[in-house]
């Protein structure tokens, strides 16, 4: 743990009783699921010593600690994007601070573009499996390669796909594919990812998750299928959109997790 790590582990325990289990990173215009946190402490980032700051809309920049479904969580309300820094440690930052905290699962979010054509906007979308388009790995500092042979768990994976079942949740299952942004991708670009087996796009989570794993974190993954990707709908994309569907999908979002969180052991 990097000494501006342990500043800001001291910093938040010092201000706060509640040592959470979960982590939660909420992707762009799920910011809103924090509101269902109850018995909550509310950090702005701008406070936490060392806390890279995200500039971009639907991503407020607070830390929420709390219960939900009488499970200790922290939710994650605001991303930072390779796009926003060009520094890898900024997006990994937030995964560092959760490691130092001692919380040992992860549940990563995020808005994503539907490279499956079966897929349509307000899907929801269980991650199975990723592929990291950025050409950045945050285990670049290792001496020796490690393997990356299940990086989403199983057993999350089965519990999550049984609570959409038992809640008559429309769960579909995919790869995401992660880049750097900020630019949309191109017809082209879509139909590569198409054919190395992605089935949803979008400008986060894969280094986020890599180093999570490294570090022995349990991790899961839900995408938000927020618009069709370019090639497949010949509309102008834009983070509003994304963001205004989200948020319309959002109550269902929000039951799907309480109800898994309140069932994670």
């Amino acid at each position: 743990m990097s000494s501006q790590v342990k500043e800001s582990v001291r910093f938040i325990r010092s201000k706060v009783s509640i040592r959470p289990r979960i982590a939660i990173i909420l992707g762009s215009g799920l910011g809103d699921f924090a509101d269902t946190v109850v018995n909550k402490k509310t950090f702005e980032t701008s406070r936490i010593p060392h806390y890279p700051q995200s500039n971009v809309e639907g991503h407020s920049g607070k830390l929420i600690f709390g219960k939900l479904s009488h499970v200790s969580v922290l939710a994650f309300q605001g991303r930072i994007h390779f796009y926003e820094t060009g520094n890898l440690e900024s997006v990994l930052y937030p995964i560092r601070l959760a490691h130092g905290l001692g919380i040992k699962t992860l549940i990563v979010t995020n808005a994503a573009g539907a490279v499956n054509r079966q897929f349509n906007p307000g899907d929801l979308m269980l991650i199975t499996d990723q592929i990291n388009l950025t050409f950045e790995n945050p285990l670049r500092h290792l001496r020796l390669p490690i393997a990356n042979l299940q990086l989403y768990d199983v057993k999350l994976q089965k519990l999550i796909l049984q609570v959409a079942k038992e809640n008559k949740i429309d769960l579909k299952q995919g790869v995401y594919c992660g880049i750097k942004g900020p630019s949309y991708e191109t017809a082209a670009e879509i139909e590569m990812i198409r054919r190395i087996g992605g089935d949803a796009v979008g400008m986060s989570t894969v280094n986020e998750v890599s180093l999570a794993v490294a570090l022995g974190m349990r991790v899961a993954g839900i995408s938000v299928i927020t618009n069709l990707s370019t090639g497949i709908t010949t509309e102008k994309l834009s983070h509003l959109d994304v963001t205004e569907v989200a948020t319309r999908v959002r109550k269902v979002f929000a039951n799907l997790m309480s109800r898994v969180i309140e069932k994670i052991t």
